[in-house]
C-alpha cells in the first residue's frame, strides 16, 4: 500500500517544516522501515507531498501519521493507493 499526503506551505515556514519532515521521516524509517520522500508540485511551489511506499500495516501506519502529522501544524490530505492488480 502506498500513501500520499499533500498540503500547502507558506514559503516562510519551509525551513522549519523541512526539519520537522526530516524528523518524521526518521521516525517512519525506525518504526515501519519505510523511507518517506518529500516532493513539491512542479507548477505550484506552495504544494508539497509526502510519499510512503510499501506500507504493510495500514492501521498502525495511519494512526501514526495522524498523530505525528498533526504536530506539523498544516492541514494535510491523506490518500492511499493499492496496485491496480489487486482485486476490488
Amino acid at each position: 500500500m502506498n500513501y500520499y499526503v499533500y498540503y500547502k506551505v507558506d514559503a516562510a515556514r519551509l525551513p522549519a517544516l523541512r526539519l520537522s519532515i526530516d524528523e518524521l521521516f526518521r521516525a517512519v524509517k525506525t518504526k515501519f522501515n519505510i523511507q518517506g520522500r518529500w516532493m513539491r508540485r512542479r507548477d505550484d511551489p506552495s504544494t508539497y507531498m509526502e510519499v510512503y511506499e510499501g506500507v504493510t500495516d495500514a492501521k498502525a501506519f495511519e494512526s501514526f501519521l495522524e498523530r505525528e502529522g498533526a504536530k506539523l501544524g498544516v492541514p494535510r490530505k491523506l490518500e492511499c493507493f493499492i496496485s491496480s492488480e489487486t482485486p476490488a
